[in-house]
């Protein structure tokens, strides 16, 4: 394998791994915050290891700026997380997946508002394109379909999930260049401290949850997060906007293969709006000239 391949490769098992976290929350049997906070506790484990080994810590850079931001962003990210999970038990894995991708949309929205950056008509096309794929993905107007309170309130969740981590996005930006494994070993360590008082510690873990917990905070929030970060900075835009929806694809595919979770035609048609939606913002495509002008009209 050749260098220039290599990054592209550890993007694309990044992704894959990530795409498998749902079936690990689903079967830990927890409660999405105590999953959130054993994978923040073993994810802390393996970030702090990693970042000593490489040098990363002790970090010079830090200062109550930069720690304030990523605190700030850290509580964002864990409330998100736990919202994320919470989508898992109330829907199904691949729904909660392809609506929590999203978020960039909301990344855009709340820049626009709070940050008076710009934006395009492009990109309100694409948004509107995506918060349809939602309605669609959500399966709340499949035909035929029992759509319960509780699928209603996951999908809610999701969005806010979806909402959160776009949050922990902008406030992010704060933190200039710092290291992104320093900043996600603050914000794990950010939930360990927020959500030790709402978890019962080791007596409330049934033994065979432990293989689970120690994966998604290990491999879903350790080693997924140290291929991916080491290869983004090498791979252009269109490659990353691409091998991105490996995640919500594996995420799919598990569900249906070991839940039996096989999503409808409308469904579909709602994920692949999103996904089509989603990569017209980050590559920047562009509506015809014509198309534009009628709408503005």
């Amino acid at each position: 394998m050749s260098d220039k391949q290599l990054p592209a490769v550890k993007l694309a098992v990044g992704m894959a791994m990530i795409g498998t976290v749902g079936a690990f929350a689903v079967e830990s049997g927890l409660s999405p915050v105590s999953v959130v906070f054993w994978r923040c506790v073993f994810g802390t484990l393996f970030l702090g290891l990693w970042c000593i080994i490489r040098g990363y810590l002790p970090d010079r850079s830090l200062s109550l700026k930069r720690l304030t931001y990523a605190s700030l962003a850290g509580v964002c990210m864990v409330l998100s997380w736990i919202a994320f999970f919470a989508g898992f038990t109330l829907t199904s894995i691949a729904t909660t997946t392809i609506v929590y991708h999203i978020q960039p949309f909301f990344v855009v929205l709340i820049s626009a508002v709070f940050l008076r950056e710009q934006i395009s008509l492009n990109q309100v096309l694409w948004m509107a394109g995506a918060f349809t794929g939602v309605i669609l993905a959500s399966g709340l107007i499949a035909p035929f379909s029992v759509i319960s309170i509780h699928w209603i309130l996951g999908v809610a969740l999701t969005l806010v999930a979806a909402l959160l981590y776009a949050i922990s996005t902008v406030v992010g930006k704060g933190l200039g260049q710092q290291r992104p494994e320093i900043t996600t070993l603050c914000q794990t360590i950010v939930g360990i401290i927020l959500l030790a008082p709402f978890t019962d510690s080791f007596r409330s873990v049934p033994p065979e949850s432990w293989g689970w917990l120690i994966g998604i905070g290990i491999l879903h929030t350790g080693v997924a997060y140290v291929l991916m970060y080491s290869a983004y900075p090498k791979l252009t835009t269109p490659v990353i906007g691409v091998l991105t929806f490996i995640y919500p694809l594996v995420a799919i595919i598990v569900d249906w293969v070991f839940y039996g979770h096989q999503p409808g035609i409308i469904q579909m048609t709602g994920m692949i709006l999103i996904a089509l939606c989603t990569l017209g913002v980050k590559l920047g495509w562009s509506f015809p000239v014509g198309l534009q002008r009628k709408i503005s009209l």
